[in-house]
């Protein structure tokens, strides 16, 4: 047994008080023909608007539970969230309709001054205890008096005596014997009469006869005796009535204890730069360019460090150079220009993040740590703040019951109660009950209608002969009556407060209640008593052929009400519900109150206790009665008992099984291989699979199971935390699993948590209440880091909006604003007012019309100056490092593409800063966005802590509400839209678009190879993450490009593949985008083929680094599964990404699986199609809205209209290739300067001045029928100077053209040609012969062949082969051992990264690789291989001979 169920031997003080005063009676009764229901006509307008759409549609309404869920053979949830569906059931009725609806009166929020009560016990006068309660110590606590008094009394009470008093239900003036005697026997005889219409099987809970006799000191009974009213007392529960959320307000509470105010270490209120570990792949050797600025020196002071120095050894350097040795390091701090982040002292410089991305010139300021701001730390007095209800209900901002309104209802309801007994007349006691019933969340119970209906009924006979003859018996029934009426209206209350959220309690009035048939249930039943506010009550006994000893602990409940139309008799959906079974391990107890929603159809696949706030009050209320005895979840000691393992599995299942693994999450397994998985799970370990693959395999929940389940979870030993993530989606409910998956996310750092915060902030929907230890993990960390408070703070701002467990996430952000402390929580209201004010800004911007718009952006900018005039300062929510003091007015614009976004530019409140432009969405959802930029966050992490850097720029972004958000700008880039539309019409369609914009911008010979290597790193990079996560709807407007040379990609509504189509066509049709325009680029025009290559291993590596952390990235798409994303919400998509993954590859299969989809994407013609269609759209559209940074800068368009060139005359052939010629150039200043040029690049030269100058007479181009047979190349030479020097001596407007300045001078060989600073991957060529790269591996009776790239390869006569490759091994015949690679057109460095298999080799003793390279037939190499002596799993180059051996 790993659990077992005990009964709670005292079941009226367990369940730590939750279900106190819930002994509501359930006589099971229907209304009689007499029977009137109140039907409230006073409701507040929420209701009116959420029910109205029902009236005409349903006729007839059904209250219904579901069937159960479908359940496998092994008798569990093939869901896995343990729901607990009821057998259907409808109740009829022909006249059934929505009640009228009008609008309640305005119940206000009072904050009550009255202090805690003390705690009282008291105990029935039988015998019978009824556990302890909150309350006043005296009997006369009068209601009429004022709230704020009632301590007094109590106090005054206290001087007078110690005397323990027994309450009653609430009467000032007790009831004499005679009538208390005939109370009881006219309850008999009531009984007695009613007793043929029980239809229930076990009534849950009654009271028992007598039991409403008042116990008062004897002279106040005589005193009051002709005047009996009602005194319900209401006190004060601070800290909630609701046990539930008063347990959490607790548990938050002592959360924040932890942390004093004095404790600098976790409250110094600074912003602290994120750090990694070190990544000493990538900084061995690196040094940074660091400036430093301090408070006595006017100019700045420089220094380089190694990037493994500590930051408190740069301050002492720094301290020693300012000749101030007598002051201390750990006093001061480095402070990053133009922001409010700080260096940690105790990590090194490359740690930070900030130095891993940036290696220009770093400007630091030296401050010294007490006078460094710490404005954002909390202060003493929120060590001494309270969390109680009034604060919590405050920043939920959520409507709740006033105390104060409730006392007024009381009153006027004790008022005419009063009068009603004096004069036995009929008054509006009726209407103050409902008035009651409406603030209660319009609950009528059947007790309070009982009431009425008898009291209605005793007046309107009051004038007959039978009640003529007797005033006494008239009096003392409506004495009785009124009691009832008043002990209901108490019970009401008191059942309220225990299953809502309210700050107040009824005062503990003394009685006992008798069990009925008190027998401990042992399968699940329950009484549905009714759903309140509709006109229909059901009164039904629900049994399930469940043992409640065998539901496991997360079991949940789930209640939906139907409405069956009578003309069609076609049932709907009208609301639903569903609640824990055993909350806080305990069954619950007695009466309850559950709120229903009228939200679509319940999510089946992940109902958890958030999924709806059952205890917040909704206009339909639903009443269970539970039985009076429960259940206890007890959790025996653990027993490792392994004597019925399965013996030692072979070698071939074990390998079997690490196969499996590779599926990364249990979602992807299917059940055979679950059984099998599970089969073997004790020889599972953290070598050969992961731990969700093996719970997620087990069979069910079922109580040995879970057993099982908890032994591999204790001797697991994780490899590292990050694992534990897939321990925290919805496929383990099981709380003990999640507790350890916490213990294990707990070593992390604050930085590192902060990764992954939005999968955690999801995690949260599939906890089991708000005091679980993820919660209490995220607010410990949000008290130890502004920056994960911060984060945090948006995210749950963000999952407000979601359709379920907004409750959940009010809840959890009321808890972190209290535990941020006053001057945080303030900032985050003020960024809020900021977002606000953006949204309506975006809003009237998009409703006004084209002409209009910038007019209304103006005009709305005043109000953004209003609210810095108000605030002076406030931090971004995008990053709150950065503090902002107002807007650039001239800098703020708008884009016209369809949402319409803003371009706001803030004044940076840090005086060394620059302004700070950023977008500003209204209309888009920015959640996917968010998400895919984090996954990309993510691979860059990996791939610098490998030593690699793509050089990725990822831009922050932020959805700050439903469909709005912020993003940032990237300074200084540009769309390559618009730089195709500078190059004309057809500029998508050219090579040279790319590669002649960077020349144009990068003039000198550095500036222009840090821009060739910053491209060809980016765009690796983004092909890897592009392809990974599946990035649809890529066009030239959204890629983008810096002067630097980076690459990026912008705009992520479409991934995971789900592309775009048009007439049933899909889009995109590449892989990803790399077209020949970008390896055009990055061989210089062809210059320089095996860049190419380097580019195919940079990409093959970066993306085999990836595969290595496929269970990560495919955890953290499965964590967010349920965020509502409209791309992300099923198996398929992960499926989708783990295809593109496959990390059930080898390394050298998905090198050449990549190979091929990089040529894929190189060859595909839609691409450039789609650029054309996005740039002509372009060029029709044209913008009212100012200029932007994101526009295409005028300045490039021209190299320059001044400069000159005298003459240029080639000097014969270049060094790298006899098809260039060397020309030299001589500018009109005299300086001269070299570059290189094919014919092929004349021959576009002249075709581009005859497209542009129509009107001009061109020289005549030599073509190359005008050479003649021998001696071509000298004639050539010899034309084309003539051609030279007749472009430039002519006209002056072709002579100064910008396609003649920039063939002659963008590409100088002093500056861009002449060496390449490019980072070989493999080795560096500087000889011409002919090789070819092999990796050659051996395993198993697998000899397998990668044939990677070849080199310098030539047909006899010089020109590029079509080469292909053909291997032999010998000594087989060669027709069983040829093996054939696809062949590569026209390409004297090919490419092929192709796999070439040999199964059943034996051994490579004596064996002979035979490799022929062939041009279709022509032979072009070839090389003989003893795979005895080869170097295995290695590459390595071959040299090809020129003839075969």
């Amino acid at each position: 047994m790993a659990y077992s169920w005990h009964t709670d031997p005292n079941p009226n003080e367990s369940h730590e008080k939750q279900y106190e005063h819930q002994g509501f009676p359930s006589v099971n009764q229907p209304h009689s023909s007499g029977q009137v229901s109140l039907g409230f006509d006073q409701i507040v307008d929420e209701i009116s608007d959420k029910t109205a759409h029902y009236k005409n549609e349903i006729d007839k309404n059904t209250f219904s539970v579901p069937s159960a869920p479908e359940w496998d053979s092994k008798g569990h949830s093939l869901n896995k969230t343990h729901q607990v569906s009821l057998n259907e059931f409808t109740s009829k009725s022909p006249d059934l309709s929505w009640p009228q609806l009008r609008k309640a009166p305005v119940i206000g929020f009072s904050p009550s001054v009255l202090p805690n009560p003390q705690n009282m016990n008291k105990e029935c006068p039988w015998g019978n205890p009824i556990g302890k309660h909150h309350g006043a110590d005296d009997s006369r606590f009068n209601v009429l008096a004022p709230s704020f008094t009632s301590m007094d009394k109590i106090n005054l009470q206290k001087e007078l005596g110690n005397e323990n008093h027994n309450y009653h239900t609430g009467f000032e003036s007790s009831i004499s014997p005679t009538n208390s005697s005939f109370l009881t026997d006219f309850i008999r005889k009531e009984e007695n009469k009613r007793s043929g219409h029980m239809n229930t099987v076990e009534p849950s809970l009654m009271l028992l006869k007598g039991s409403l006799q008042p116990r008062m000191w004897e002279s106040t009974w005589q005193e009051n005796r002709e005047s009996i009213g009602c005194s319900i007392q209401l006190v004060e529960v601070p800290q909630g009535s609701n046990m539930s959320l008063a347990s959490f307000c607790n548990k938050v509470k002592k959360i924040r204890e932890r942390y004093h105010a004095a404790d600098v270490n976790f409250n110094s209120g600074k912003i602290w730069s994120t750090t990694t570990a070190f990544p000493y792949h990538l900084f061995s050797k690196t040094k940074f360019n660091i400036c430093i600025f301090t408070d006595n020196s006017t100019q700045p002071l420089h220094f380089m460090p190694y990037a493994n120095y500590l930051v408190k050894d740069l301050i002492t350097d720094i301290l020693h150079f300012c000749t101030n040795d007598q002051l201390l390091p750990k006093d001061h701090i480095l402070n990053i220009c133009g922001s409010e982040e700080f260096l940690q002292n105790d990590h090194c410089l490359g740690s930070h993040k900030m130095f891993q991305k940036d290696l220009s010139v770093i400007q630091l300021h030296l401050q010294k740590s007490r006078e460094a701001p710490g404005k954002l730390s909390r202060k003493h007095e929120d060590d001494h703040s309270q969390f109680y209800l009034n604060q919590f209900l405050e920043f939920m901002h959520i409507w709740k019951v006033s105390r104060q309104c409730l006392l007024t209802l009381i009153r006027k309801y004790d008022f005419h109660l009063k009068n009603l007994l004096k004069t036995q007349e009929n008054v509006d006691i009726i209407e103050e009950v409902k008035k009651i019933c409406s603030v209660l969340g319009c609950v009528e119970t059947k007790q309070i209608t009982d009431a009425v209906n008898e009291l209605s009924l005793i007046l309107q006979r009051k004038a007959e002969t039978f009640y003529q003859s007797s005033e006494t018996s008239v009096k003392g029934l409506i004495e009785k009556v009124t009691t009832e009426l008043s002990t209901s209206i108490y019970q009401l209350i008191n059942v309220y407060c225990n299953s809502f959220y309210a700050d107040f309690q009824p005062v503990n009035i003394s009685r006992c209640i008798s069990y009925l048939n008190p027998g401990l249930p042992s399968h699940l039943s329950f009484t549905v008593y009714a759903a309140h506010n509709i006109p229909e009550t059901w009164v039904h006994r629900i049994n399930f052929p469940l043992e409640i000893k065998s539901l496991p602990r997360e079991s949940m409940l789930t209640v939906k009400l139907f409405g069956i139309a009578c003309a069609t008799n076609n049932s709907n959906l009208l609301a639903w519900s569903c609640l824990p079974l055993f909350p806080k391990e305990k069954s619950i107890l007695g009466s309850m109150l559950f709120s229903m929603t009228f939200q679509r159809e319940p999510p089946i696949e992940m109902i958890a206790p958030g999924v709806w706030d059952v205890s917040q009050p909704s206009p339909v209320t639903l009443q269970i009665d539970f039985p009076a005895t429960g259940w206890e979840f007890m959790k025996p000691d653990s027993e490792e008992n392994r004597s019925n393992l399965v013996e030692e599995p072979p070698k071939e299942h074990l390998k079997h099984i690490a196969r499996l693994s590779q599926k990364q999450t249990p979602l992807l397994l299917s059940e055979e291989k679950k059984r099998y998985l599970w089969f073997y799970r004790f020889y599972c370990n953290n070598e050969n699979c992961s731990l969700p693959l093996v719970l997620g395999s087990a069979p069910g929940w079922d109580e040995s199971t879970i057993s099982e389940m908890h032994t591999i979870l204790r001797r697991w030993t994780f490899s590292q935390p990050l694992e534990a993530l897939g321990l925290l989606t919805s496929s383990f409910p099981d709380q003990e699993i999640r507790k350890v998956a916490v213990q294990q996310l707990d070593s992390l750092l604050n930085d590192e948590l902060l990764e992954y915060l939005p999968q955690l902030v999801q995690a949260v929907k599939f906890e089991w209440n708000l005091e679980s230890p993820l919660v209490q993990l995220l607010l410990h960390r949000s008290l130890q880091s502004i920056q994960v408070a911060h984060r945090l703070y948006w995210l749950l701002k963000d999952a407000e909006n979601e359709a379920y467990f907004k409750s959940w996430y009010q809840k959890l952000l009321a808890a972190l604003q209290f535990c941020a402390g006053k001057a945080l929580s303030d900032e985050f209201s003020k960024e809020q007012r900021l977002i606000k004010i953006l949204g309506d800004i975006g809003e009237k911007v998009k409703s006004a019309g084209d002409h209009r718009r910038q007019e209304v952006l103006e005009k709305e900018m005043g109000r953004l100056e209003e609210f810095f005039q108000d605030v002076t300062t406030c931090h971004l929510p995008l990053n709150p490092a950065l503090c902002v003091k107002g807007i650039d007015h001239d800098a703020c614009s708008y884009f016209t593409s369809n949402a319409l976004p803003l371009k706001i530019t803030f004044i940076n409140a840090n005086p060394m800063g620059k302004n700070i432009p950023i977008i500003f969405k209204a209309g888009d959802d920015l959640r996917q966005d968010m998400l895919v930029l984090q996954i990309i966050q993510v691979m860059d992490n990996i791939w610098l802590q490998e030593g690699l850097d793509m050089q990725m720029i990822i831009y922050r972004c932020l959805s700050t509400g439903k469909e709005q958000g912020m993003v940032q700008m990237v300074p200084d880039a540009v769309t390559l839209a618009k730089i195709h539309h500078h190059s004309g019409l057809i500029g998508p369609l050219k090579e040279n678009t790319i590669k002649k914009w960077f020349s144009q911008h990068n003039h000198l010979k550095a500036d222009y190879e840090k821009a060739l290597r910053n491209f060809f790193y980016s765009c690796a990079g983004w092909c890897v993450v592009t392809f990974i996560l599946g990035v649809c709807d890529r066009h030239n407007d959204n890629i983008m490009l810096t002067k630097s040379g980076h690459m990026f990609h912008i705009d992520f509504g479409k991934f995971l593949g789900h592309a775009q189509t048009f007439g049933g066509i899909k889009r995109d049709r590449a892989p990803f985008i790399f077209t020949s325009e970008m390896e055009y680029f990055i061989t210089e025009g062809g210059k320089n083929p095996q860049h190419f290559q380097d580019f195919v291993e940079l990409c093959c590596h970066a993306y085999n680094i990836i595969r290595k952390h496929s269970q990560l990235l495919l955890n953290l798409l499965e964590m967010m599964l349920y965020a509502g994303l409209p791309e992300l919400s099923g198996i398929q998509d992960l499926k989708y990404v783990y295809n593109n993954l496959r990390p059930q590859d080898t390394d050298l299969e998905a090198t050449s699986h990549f190979t091929k989809k990089i040529k894929e994407s190189l060859e595909c013609f839609p691409v450039k199609l789609n650029n054309l269609i996005h740039t002509l759209a372009q060029m029709s559209a044209i913008s009212p809205a100012k200029s932007t940074s994101q526009t295409f800068p005028q300045e490039s368009c021209l190299l320059s209209t001044t400069r000159s060139i005298q003459r240029a005359t080639i000097l014969g052939f270049g060094k790298k290739s006899s098809n260039l010629y060397l020309i030299q150039v001589t500018h009109s200043n005299n300086e001269t300067s070299l570059t290189e040029k094919s014919f092929d690049q004349f021959l576009k030269l002249h075709s581009q001045l005859q497209k542009q100058f129509v009107s001009l007479t061109l020289p005549e181009f030599p073509h190359w029928w005008h050479l003649p047979f021998t001696n071509s190349d000298h004639k050539r030479v010899r034309d084309l100077n003539n051609y030279m020097e007749q472009i430039l001596n002519g006209s002056y407007e072709v002579a100064n053209s910008d396609c003649v300045l920039s063939f002659f001078l963008s590409e100088a060989v002093q500056q861009t040609i002449e060496k390449s600073s490019l980072v070989y991957l493999g080795e560096k060529f500087l000889d011409k012969k002919p090789k070819v790269q092999l990796v050659i591996s051996y395993k198993d009776v697998k000899l397998t062949i990668l044939v990677k790239h070849m080199k310098n390869i030539h047909l006899p006569d010089g020109s590029a082969p079509s080469a292909h490759v053909e291997f032999y091994l010998l000594p087989y015949p060669s027709e069983v051992r040829r093996r054939k690679t696809k062949s590569v057109p026209k390409c004297t460095d090919p490419t092929y990264n192709e796999i070439v298999v040999y199964n059943e080799v034996t051994e490579l003793q004596g064996h002979v690789l035979m490799l022929i390279v062939k041009s279709k037939t022509v032979f072009v190499g070839a090389i003989n291989i003893q795979l005895c002596s080869v170097p295995l799993n290695e590459e390595k180059w071959y040299p090809l001979g020129n003839s075969i051996i």
